[in-house]
């Protein structure tokens, strides 16, 4: 009896390993794609922009709003937002990813 238990019992731990390891491949795969496509956006953006008199005035903004991890926010730095969120309506980039990318040029 005690044969067949530690058998169940090692059968059970190899499948709750395998699916942890599973989630934790998943999980990564995740966060790999995630990271790779806000790369692509901020990259797209930094070549699309790094001409345009209004983003360029908002750097200072940008800095300051990267510094303060969001919390100042400049009145150039908004006015960026919205130009280059009207210049490029089918971009999908946060307020952080704009602000680095306007950094970035």
């Amino acid at each position: 009896m005690s044969r067949k238990y530690l058998m169940g019992a090692a059968l059970m731990l190899g499948l709750a390993s395998a699916a942890h390891a599973s989630s934790f491949v998943v999980t990564t795969d995740a966060v790999v794609r995630a990271v790779a496509a806000s790369t692509d956006a901020t990259s797209d953006l930094s070549s699309s922009l790094r001409d345009d008199k209004i983003v360029q005035a908002a750097r200072d903004d940008a800095a300051t709003f990267v510094g303060s991890q969001g919390d100042i926010r400049g009145a150039k730095l908004e006015s960026a937002f919205l130009h280059i969120r009207s210049t490029l309506p089918a971009l999908q980039a946060s307020d952080a990813q704009l602000a680095q990318a306007i950094l970035a040029l």
